[in-house]
C-alpha cells in the first residue's frame, strides 16, 4: 500500500485508526465521502501503491453510492494524483506509486464524527444481538443454506467491494430470518448508516472477519442461541477498534 508492507491479520487484531485520520469522515457530500474513504484507506496503508481499484460500478456498490458519484470521485482523485488511470486491456484505476501525502491529509476534516460512529456501533450491537437471538428460533433450512452459500462466496471474494456487497446480504438475511418485523427495519437502518463509513480493507483481513460469519451459521444451524448471540456481539464490538484502522504502530505511511 505504501512504503511499509501490510501484514494481513484478522480484523479483531488490528488497531484503531488514529483520531486525526478519522476526522476525514466528516461527509461534506457524497463525492467527498468517496474521496475520503478511498483516501483514508491509502493514507492508512490499507491500499498499496500500484493496487488496482475495482471498476467504478463495483466501487459504487462497495461504497453504497451511485456510479456517477463513484466516477466523479475517482476523476477528482486522479486529477490530484492520488490514483492514476491506464488504458488498454490491462488498464483501469490504480493507486499512484507516490500519492501526494498533502492531498491525502487534506481529506481530514475537524473531528466531529468519532462519537457518532461509536454510537452507531453500539446501536448496531443491540440490534445484532436481538435479531440473532430470534433467528435461532425462527430461521428456516433454506435461509441457513443461503447464509452458508454467502460465507463460501465471501471466502472466495477477491476484492473488498465484492466482499462488502456479500456481507450486506448476509446480515440482511440474518435480520430477516428473525421475523421481528418492524424491529428489523430499525436494525437495517442502523446497519446502512454505519456502512456509509466503510473504508476499503485488505481482502485477507476481510476473509479473517468471515470466520465469524461461518461460526455464526454453525451456531444458528445447531440452535445454540447463547453462542450465536455472543458471536454476533463480538463481531460488532470489534468495530469499535477496527472500523477505522491504523497500521500496527499507530501511524499512517504514505
Amino acid at each position: 500500500m505504501n512504503g511499509m508492507t501490510f501484514e494481513a491479520e484478522p480484523l479483531s487484531e488490528l488497531s484503531a485508526m488514529d483520531d486525526a485520520v478519522l476526522a476525514g469522515l466528516d461527509r461534506r457530500s457524497a463525492i467527498d465521502a468517496v474521496r475520503v474513504r478511498i483516501g483514508t484507506a491509502i493514507l492508512l496503508g490499507l491500499m498499496k501503491p500500484g493496487e488496482r481499484l475495482p471498476d467504478k460500478d463495483d466501487v459504487a456498490l462497495g461504497l453504497s453510492v451511485s456510479p456517477i458519484t463513484a466516477r466523479r470521485a475517482l476523476t477528482s482523485l486522479a486529477e490530484e494524483g492520488v490514483v492514476v488511470r491506464r488504458r488498454g486491456r490491462n488498464g483501469g484505476t490504480f493507486v499512484a506509486d507516490c500519492p501526494p501525502k498533502d492531498v491525502l491529509t487534506s481529506l481530514a476534516a475537524p473531528m466531529d464524527q468519532f462519537g457518532h460512529v461509536h454510537r452507531l456501533v453500539d446501536r448496531r450491537m443491540l440490534g445484532e444481538c436481538a435479531v440473532t437471538h430470534f433467528a435461532t428460533l425462527n430461521i428456516s433450512a433454506d435461509q441457513l443454506d443461503r447464509l452458508h452459500e454467502l460465507t463460501v462466496a465471501m471466502d472466495a471474494a477477491s476484492s473488498w467491494s465484492v466482499y462488502h456487497q456479500l456481507d450486506e446480504q448476509f446480515h440482511r438475511l440474518v435480520a430477516q430470518s428473525s421475523a421481528l418485523s418492524a424491529a428489523v427495519d430499525a436494525y437495517l437502518e442502523t446497519l446502512m448508516e454505519l456502512y456509509e463509513y466503510f473504508i476499503p480493507y485488505p481482502i485477507e483481513s476481510l476473509h479473517g472477519s468471515n470466520q465469524d460469519h461461518i461460526s455464526l451459521v454453525r451456531a444458528l444451524r445447531e440452535g445454540r442461541t447463547e453462542a450465536a448471540v455472543e458471536i454476533s456481539r463480538q463481531h460488532v464490538d470489534t468495530l469499535h477498534r477496527t472500523m477505522f484502522m491504523a497500521l500496527s504502530d499507530g501511524t499512517a505511511q504514505a
